[in-house]
């Protein structure tokens, strides 16, 4: 890794990645794009940052970085409402930034995929891209589609003989980032961040964060029985006092 690109890296996970792989002596520079601006206290000599919003129709940005052998797209965003009280424009914008924007920024950077040695590539999806959640049913969605989409690329990859995949990141709930308008904290998100790298660099097509602890069971009992579990879902968040 010497040259990395982060999507979304201004805050959250994201920034907590560029963090980490800006202390490595072998990474040179560490590309932000992020709609929000990078806030001074988490400056480093490394970092070159670039505003952008991912709801834009011009992608050229992405252009100038063709030197890079790690990408990682943190951006995404969701929020905890029923279906009925969205709106269609954050249907659309939820699709265009968590799905579609990841689709096209992929498209401009396959051939790099396909056909250099190394290539780092990694994508944050969500736990909730595997099942149903109630409450978070766009949200959801999005990340449902991102699933199947780098599971098929994987195998197209495999296929041409290319060593490189694309690590599907799919945690809960992470600690110490901005998803739900809490405040970015480093020294909580960097162990994560750690994790997410050494991933990375394996070549990883999967990652689900406390697998073995939390998900193995739930994955489990939403197979067994579908309709249980998303009853289950809605009231575990209905008795976490997440809904506001």
């Amino acid at each position: 890794m010497k040259n990395a690109l982060i999507i979304g890296g201004a805050n959250g996970i994201g920034l907590s990645i560029a963090t980490e792989l800006a202390k490595r002596n072998d990474v040179q520079t560490v590309n932000i794009v992020d709609k929000a601006e990078l806030s001074e206290e988490f400056t480093n000599p490394k970092f070159k940052c670039f505003q952008f919003d991912l709801t834009q129709g011009d992608y050229s940005i992405f252009d100038r970085f063709q030197n890079i052998d790690t990408l990682m797209i943190t951006a995404g965003f969701g929020k905890l409402a029923l279906f009925k009280d969205v709106d269609e424009k954050y249907i659309v914008n939820s699709f265009n930034v968590n799905t579609i924007s990841i689709m096209r920024i992929i498209k401009r950077f396959y051939e790099k995929l396909e056909h250099d040695e190394n290539f780092y590539c990694g994508i944050m999806v969500s736990i909730a891209g595997f099942m149903s959640s109630p409450f978070f049913s766009v949200y959801a969605a999005t990340k449902a589609a991102l699933k199947i989409f780098i599971e098929s690329v994987n195998v197209e990859l495999l296929k041409t003989g290319s060593r490189n995949q694309i690590l599907n990141v799919s945690p809960g709930s992470l600690k110490g980032t901005s998803f739900n308008g809490s405040k970015t904290d480093l020294t909580i998100s960097s162990p994560m961040a750690i994790e997410i790298i050494k991933h990375l660099e394996n070549k990883d097509d999967l990652f689900i964060p406390q697998y073995e602890e939390i998900f193995k069971n739930v994955l489990e009992r939403y197979h067994q029985d579908f309709r249980k579990e998303g009853k289950h879902s809605y009231d575990y968040k209905i008795n976490s006092g997440r809904i506001k």
